[in-house]
């Protein structure tokens, strides 16, 4: 009697652990895609994540560390901006980059997070003197490959 009621627990147990898991895996498809490296700012490095919400709309997250002060390009511009190609093959400004240095170290890092109804193939980065601009700069500064 003792056994049949450890072995039910044990079942029911491991029945949760199971369902936990597949729960997690299925909500957790997210890409993470790297930038390739840049001759234009060798330095820099990041990553995007694409993930698709419950809204079918995708969640885009950039993260780029050891990026040049946009200051300090030549010919000087006021901000980076992130840019997306669709699927469709159209081009969509994502937003402006958000700097900053890391407490405690002198290192540059830069984020973006939005959410876009396109679904996105490329992610590159050009620098803008504004954030509205419609169309890219010529000069990319960061790129993925196509995903």
């Amino acid at each position: 009697m003792k056994t049949q009621i450890i072995n039910k627990l044990t079942k029911n147990i491991l029945l949760g652990i199971l369902a936990t898991s597949v729960i997690l895996i299925l909500t957790s498809c997210e890409k993470k895609i790297k930038f390739l490296n840049s001759s234009v700012v060798p330095a820099a490095k990041g990553t995007v994540k694409v993930k698709q919400d419950k809204n079918k709309n995708y969640v885009v997250k950039v993260k780029i560390a050891d990026l040049a002060e946009v200051e300090r390009l030549q010919p000087e511009k006021q901000t980076y901006v992130v840019w997306m190609e669709t699927d469709s093959g159209n081009t969509e400004n994502l937003g402006q980059l958000k700097s900053s240095t890391g407490f405690l170290s002198k290192q540059h890092k830069a984020n973006l997070e939005t959410v876009s109804s396109y679904k996105p193939v490329r992610i590159f980065v050009t620098a803008e003197q504004d954030i509205n601009v419609q169309t890219p700069d010529r000069k990319v500064y960061l790129t993925t490959d196509t995903f």
